[in-house]
């Protein structure tokens, strides 16, 4: 059986990670110190073994073993706090790593309570060589950073960010996963569905009743008592930087910390709006009807974005003659130029999507635009009206229009009961998920990239299926240029060492007809993982599978 990769193992670690609260690295120093146990899936293990209601084979795969030993990670560390052990005691901000006497602690094993039913046992190790392993995963973790290590001095920003997030929060989706997943860290649950349930009962609703409303309250509420209960602990600190990721939807733990060096406000960038301008934008050459209002909303739209001095101005830049405007009296010609400006009026708008490069002049352009179509009385209500529409688009499941293509289903040769590393080879040609448009040929670049493991078709797996709705949505075949990418590969073509192309859950694609900018925004309100795109490459789009919203333009 095919082993894992060292950046699938780091994923691994990553989610286990994020799921508890702990310090990535001190899971991959346990998997290099222990030689046992060894596992069905060829994996060496972290130290894990059975005790109580926890048998062998519930922990005899990597996966598993991760999973098992960021428990008892966590359930230590509970453990010492409950003893009297400080913050302090137990992670050194200033150096973002746990201390030498947690260290010394967790490697002399964990042997848990006849209570602790669902704990295994954690073996005792060389605590110096469980220090260097750390230690050198550690610095691995910051060596192609641009932030510093010093979490001491971060937790003002974030204390800062968390107790003003109550008057910045607008019931945005990002910002409630946010909220969710920095109270869950925080309470050391492990799904946000857990979140719900407590929420639910001190409600008293079953959580099915659970209304948005009332849940945006409790989330405010909890953040409210951030900067009272904050002791410094591991998993409250990295609740607290989860929360700032998501909050400004980024796509790592490090980006986070890497934004408080500039900015310790919750306030969301105006930069928010821009999904619902671009759908504003892309919905006016069908909801144009040559009305007086129209054709001002876009005549000042053009002056503004275009940084003219008058209407005048704008009318000539789109070769109308501002003169013969007012001069012509002759209703068949005041026809004729009226339909010119129209044409012209509309050619802009539909060059909009593709030339919008979210330069501050270009947004009061569409802000302004947008105000003087809907015929609304301030720029501010135009914004409070944008983020009303943002919601709408985030609940959109989806398109409004019929797409301009109609989808075809094309007839896939019979299928496998599961799809296998052995059997990916055969069936090429077919469609991954019942009924899809993407294959194997596209995950595997024609069959030369076949997945090493189960996990990687997994993710293969995972990931066309999500993408199958947002293939839908734009109505248009997706070109893949990059789906699967084994690690030397991605090293090769300039990959970042953590990327989920590497996993297998992560797509580069191109779209005939439409750039990175349309299919970015178009997708920006509801894609629910990782989505981006490239200066160098104006017409790519990337998407993947992580668990959270992240967005960046690279």
């Amino acid at each position: 059986m095919s082993e894992l990769t060292a950046e699938q193992r780091n994923y691994y670690y990553l989610t286990e990670a994020e799921r508890t609260g702990i310090h990535k690295p001190i899971l991959a120093a346990l998997n290099a110190v222990h030689d046992s146990p060894l596992l069905s899936d060829g994996e060496k293990g972290l130290g894990v073994i059975p005790a109580n209601e926890v048998a062998l084979e519930e922990i005899d795969s990597f996966p598993e073993q991760v999973q098992y030993a960021a428990n008892i990670i966590r359930v230590l560390t509970d453990s010492l706090a409950n003893q009297g052990w400080k913050g302090a005691d137990l992670f050194n901000g200033e150096a973002d790593r746990y201390t030498d006497g947690f260290l010394e602690r967790v490697a002399d094993g964990y042997t848990p309570g006849s209570q602790e039913k669902e704990i295994p046992v954690l073996k005792r190790c060389s605590p110096e060589k469980l220090l260097t392993a750390y230690l050198e995963n550690t610095e691995a973790d910051y060596s192609d950073q641009k932030t510093s290590a010093n979490l001491a001095s971060a937790d003002k920003a974030l204390l800062t960010i968390a107790e003003r997030i109550p008057d910045y929060f607008i019931g945005l989706s990002h910002q409630r996963q946010a909220l969710l997943e920095a109270s869950r860290i925080w309470r050391q649950l492990d799904t946000t569905s857990l979140v719900l349930s407590s929420f639910a009962k001190n409600a008293g609703v079953e959580i099915d009743d659970l209304s948005t409303a009332v849940l945006d309250k409790f989330l405010k509420e909890f953040a409210q008592r951030i900067t009272l209960y904050y002791k410094g602990y591991p998993h409250q600190r990295e609740a607290l930087i989860r929360l700032t990721q998501l909050w400004r939807q980024l796509p790592s733990r490090e980006a986070a910390l890497l934004s408080l060096e500039k900015d310790a406000s919750p306030n969301p960038s105006i930069d928010t709006i821009d999904p619902v301008l671009m759908a504003f934008v892309q919905s006016i050459p069908r909801d144009y009807q040559g009305k007086g209002v129209q054709r001002n909303a876009l005549t000042e739209g053009i002056r503004l974005w275009r940084q003219l001095s008058s209407r005048a101005t704008a009318l000539a830049s789109l070769g109308i003659d501002p003169e013969q405007l007012v001069a012509t009296t002759n209703p068949t010609g005041l026809v004729d130029i009226a339909n010119q400006l129209d044409r012209e009026l509309i050619n802009f708008v539909k060059r909009i999507p593709s030339a919008y490069k979210e330069l501050p002049h270009q947004r009061d352009a569409l802000i302004r635009m947008m105000q003087l179509w809907r015929e609304i009385p301030t720029r501010q209500q135009t914004i409070d009206e944008l983020i009303e529409d943002l919601k709408r688009l985030e609940e959109e499941k989806k398109p409004k229009e019929t797409p301009p293509f109609p989808l075809i289903v094309i007839p896939t040769p019979p299928r496998p009961a599961r799809w296998t590393p052995s059997n990916i080879r055969q069936y090429l040609s077919a469609s991954i998920i019942p009924g899809g448009n993407f294959s194997w040929t596209e995950a595997t670049q024609g069959g030369t990239r076949i997945p090493p493991n189960q996990r990687t078709v997994d993710a293969i797996v995972r990931i066309a299926r999500l993408a199958q709705p947002a293939r839908d949505r734009i109505g248009r075949p997706f070109i893949i240029t990059s789906w699967y990418r084994p690690a030397y590969i991605n090293a090769a073509v300039g990959g970042v060492g953590n990327s989920r192309h590497i996993v297998g859950d992560a797509i580069d694609f191109v779209v005939e007809n439409q750039n990175g900018n349309q299919l970015y925004w178009a997708l920006y309100p509801w894609w629910p993982g990782g989505l981006g795109r490239y200066r160098r490459f104006p017409n790519l789009c990337h998407i993947d599978a992580r668990p959270n919203r992240a967005r960046w333009l690279n």
